[in-house]
């Protein structure tokens, strides 16, 4: 096996990228690559069938796990109370600040709120390890400096979604894996460190569509252990259920897992795209402007009830979705009505038995950990709580018809500005945006282009009799949202951000992930400087 290192040098490269740690990704990628490379198969397989009229159900093939009395593993203590968990990518100030915020818990992203561009995931497991080791420092360049408080919050890191490769690895020619390098590097790096610590190596698992997805990580994860002298079940993950197709078979997942489960997340955003996506050929599945999808809607309350009445049955954690909002530092109208409407979400998740939920930004940690703390006590989480009256059908899960939602043409114009802004600012290396006091990553930019592909396909009209949303109308639009970004974004992003976009929402076909075409030009962009580097 020969593995390569195809990027552009990066400070402290050489103590991440190491002959041991690319021998283990090496070995990562020859023993799972290819159980990897066959789900993804059957991912387009399971989507052909739903374009032909196929509605998803509970497995009968694995109706004896639904019904058996089984646990998961008992979780570490330091993973016993997460009641506010922040989240964030990577770079350093971000590390320092997420850590110091007074969340329990930081989950450190190389997925939907990073670029996976070189430096950024090389950049981020130098700031990991750091973190790991508390010598992670940093100095704006105002000269403020940035350090780890003594009390810090729990380290769990997310790799990239199994669908992403890495381009600048590769093995035998092939690019290794994405989540693999993500998940490979900081184990390898940090493991021992993190237990002679007391805590462990934590992770959090995005997009996975199936029980057997769960089963290769947990094959990976045992592999692991047993590769680098650690005890089974050492790892513990929890699973972000973000896709439709992942309700379906929440026990199965836990099952899979269950000597390194933690617990399950409601990741919403991604849920709400995984449904467009899923069902992007079927009408009955047209959804209204995104303000209107809200987690009180049918679909969405069957699935997080769902989530926490499985996690507590198998003794997990059920952990609620994010808060995106990023308060204003100008305008306290503002921030008191959006704190008000989190304040109101948080307390409908503690109140359905969530045992700890996500915020965006440090200034929400107290809001959210109020709630929690009244709810909770001095108990670490409610787990005790079964949610036995919670009874969903599969019915309830696809019920995605919202009453008095509609189509507007604020919709149509928000999503098609935040899918440029959001475009652009990715390319630049940036993965997690603040517009309109929102938190912006993949999964809300997902929502915002698949939308418009859906309104497209279908014909939709805004309002019940306005005009219908044609590619001509997307494509006016577009040119006048283009015009007030002109300016604040520069020239060539924002070039490169309409052509991705235009290209994706009028194409035939969907396109699964939009990081697919942005990462190639974001390699092509990379390429382009090499060369002028060189000339």
């Amino acid at each position: 096996m020969q593995i390569e290192v195809h990027g552009a040098p990066v400070a402290h490269s050489e103590s991440i990228l190491t002959p041991s740690a690319l021998a283990f990704l090496s070995e990562l990628e020859y023993r799972f690559g290819p159980t990897r490379r066959a789900l993804l198969a059957a991912r387009a397989e399971r989507q052909a069938r739903l374009a032909a009229g196929e509605r998803p159900d509970f497995l009968p093939e694995t109706a004896h796990i639904r019904a058996a009395d089984w646990q998961v593993a008992p979780i570490p203590q330091d993973l016993q109370d997460r009641r506010v968990e922040i989240t964030g990518p990577t770079d350093a100030k971000m590390l320092i600040n997420a850590l110091n915020s007074g969340a329990r818990c930081f989950m450190a992203d190389f997925e939907d709120s990073n670029t996976p561009s070189w430096s950024n995931i090389i950049n981020g497991q130098v700031n990991l390890t750091a973190a790991v080791r508390r010598s992670l420092a940093f100095t704006s360049p105002e000269g403020k400096h940035y350090a780890l408080k003594q009390q810090t919050a729990v380290l769990i890191v997310r790799p990239r979604g199994l669908h992403l490769d890495e381009a600048n690895l590769t093995l035998d020619g092939q690019p290794l894996t994405g989540s693999f390098v993500d998940f490979g590097l900081y184990l390898f790096h940090n493991a021992e460190e993190l237990l002679a610590r007391g805590s462990g190596p934590y992770f959090y698992l995005p997009k996975l569509e199936s029980h057997l997805e769960a089963r290769l990580w947990n094959d990976l994860f045992t592999w692991s252990e047993k590769r680098l002298g650690l005890v089974q079940g050492t790892i513990k993950a929890t699973v972000l259920i973000e896709t439709i197709l992942a309700a379906f078979e929440m026990d199965e997942i836990l099952y899979e897992l269950r000597e390194h489960a933690a617990g399950l997340n409601a990741g919403r955003w991604d849920y709400i795209f995984s449904v467009i996506k899923q069902f992007r050929h079927d009408p009955a599945f047209l959804l209204p402007d995104r303000s209107m999808v809200s987690m009180t809607v049918p679909f969405m309350r069957a699935y997080t009830q769902l989530l926490v009445k499985t996690c507590h049955r198998r003794g997990a954690h059920a952990m609620g979705g994010m808060a995106a909002f990023i308060p204003s530092r100008k305008d306290e109208h503002v921030n008191r009505v959006a704190i008000a409407k989190v304040t109101q979400d948080k307390e409908r998740e503690a109140g359905d038995g969530f045992d700890g939920t996500w915020v965006a930004h440090p200034d929400l940690v107290p809001v959210a950990m109020a709630v929690f703390d009244h709810h909770l006590g001095t108990r670490p989480n409610q787990v005790e709580r079964q949610r036995n009256d919670v009874h969903v059908t599969a019915d309830e899960l696809l019920h995605t018809r919202i009453h008095h939602g509609r189509i507007t043409e604020a919709g149509l114009r928000g999503n098609i500005g935040v899918a440029l802004q959001y475009l652009a600012t990715w390319l630049g290396g940036s993965g997690a945006v603040a517009i309109h006091n929102l938190m912006e990553d993949v999964a809300t930019a997902e929502i915002s282009r698949s939308q418009v592909w859906q309104w497209i396909r279908h014909g939709a009209r805004l309002f019940k009799d306005g005009p219908q949303i044609t590619p001509n109308l997307v494509r006016l639009l577009t040119d006048e949202e283009a015009h007030k970004l002109a300016g604040i974004l520069p020239a060539d992003r924002l070039a490169q951000a309409i052509d991705l976009f235009l290209g994706m929402t009028l194409s035939a076909e969907f396109i699964d992930f939009l990081t697919l075409p942005a990462y190639q030009v974001l390699l092509e962009t990379a390429d382009e400087s090499d060369e002028e580097a060189t000339a």
